[in-house]
């Protein structure tokens, strides 16, 4: 059985219609209409990962994440510190993707040991890699908004509670160490985005794994996700670029290029990410299907205003009076 979740699948109906109408989807439409179609409620990537995994929600991905990217977290609670970059747009600061600072590790480096000061009441400051940071909590710290729901968009202010109180002010301090620091006057000198803030995520300590997985693999390019990997001692690998080309019986993979242009609107790149979808894992999904090397296909597309699931088994592609459904049927009306 091949599951796979992908994330930014889900518009609305009539611009899913827009988007798709003139794009050759043979593998994708057979799909849609030989198989099972579910409505499902609003849910996030987290929320699907953390049922399919049997972890709870939300899930800890900074304890997550180090277990995939360092060692485990040991028996203490962690906290996602990322830098970011507030762009002002439009009377409002929002919130850039990480990956575009393109942060260099001698520049994450450098950043983290002026910052680790502001913080140290805090928790300890760790860099796992250049745009994820980690904060090993001196106490338990409240609910923040994730970094992956914040992306491309408008950025919240902190709620102005006491428990928040000592976050309001680090955070502060913090954006003014940042706006001096040599690192940024180089980057923006050079016309390089700067790093103008931290985003506090992702709280908790590594769960222990309630009930046993289906899966036999879990490929993503999240570390949070291979990090889930880890716990429930599964492969736990990189998105492979097609189905097939990584040995599994099981696999659960998360496919995610299409949610950054999703969430930025930007129609050109979603339909050539969706047409990579189709060639490198719908089409030969479908051939393994015919074939009987795969039992069944899972497709859960998460969304914040509503979210679909499609299985496929391997009888289901024999029903060939099941005509193609278009995309936009993935959306109900």
């Amino acid at each position: 059985m091949l599951t796979l979740i992908v994330p930014g699948l889900i518009w609305t109906r009539q611009a899913l219609a827009d988007l798709t109408g003139d794009l050759p989807l043979p593998a994708f439409t057979t799909l849609l209409g030989r198989g099972r179609l579910t409505q499902r409620p609003p849910l996030g990537t987290a929320a699907i990962l953390a049922e399919i995994s049997g972890l709870a929600a939300p899930l800890p991905a900074a304890a997550l994440r180090r277990f995939a990217l360092r060692e485990h977290p040991e028996e203490a609670d962690w906290l996602c510190l990322d830098p970011v970059r507030l762009n002002f747009q439009e009377r409002s600061l929002v919130v850039d993707d990480p990956q575009n600072l393109r942060l260099t590790t001698e520049e994450a480096a450098a950043l983290a040991v002026a910052l680790a000061p502001t913080f140290a009441e805090l928790g300890a400051l760790e860099v796992l890699a250049p745009t994820r940071w980690n904060l090993r909590l001196s106490a338990a710290a409240p609910a923040f908004q994730p970094l992956p729901q914040a992306a491309g968009r408008a950025a919240a202010p902190l709620p102005l509670d006491a428990a928040h109180a000592p976050w309001r002010q680090a955070l502060n301090e913090a954006q003014m160490v940042l706006h001096a620091h040599p690192v940024n006057q180089a980057r923006q000198a050079a016309g390089q985005p700067v790093v103008n803030s931290l985003w506090p995520w992702g709280g908790g300590r590594l769960p222990q794994p309630r009930t046993a997985t289906t899966h036999d693999a879990l490929w993503s390019n999240d570390p949070v996700a291979r990090g889930i990997a880890r716990l429930l001692q599964i492969d736990g690998t990189t998105l492979p670029d097609a189905f097939g080309s990584a040995p599994a019986r099981r696999p659960l993979a998360i496919f995610d290029a299409l949610e950054q242009p999703a969430r930025s609107g930007d129609a050109i790149a979603w339909r050539d990410e969706l047409a990579r979808f189709e060639a490198g894992w719908l089409v030969p999904a479908l051939a393994a299907l015919r074939g009987g090397r795969l039992g069944a296909l899972r497709l859960i597309a998460p969304g914040e205003l509503a979210a679909a699931e499609l299985q496929v088994g391997r009888r289901d592609i024999w029903k060939f009076w099941r005509k193609p459904r278009p995309l936009a049927e993935l959306v109900a009306r």
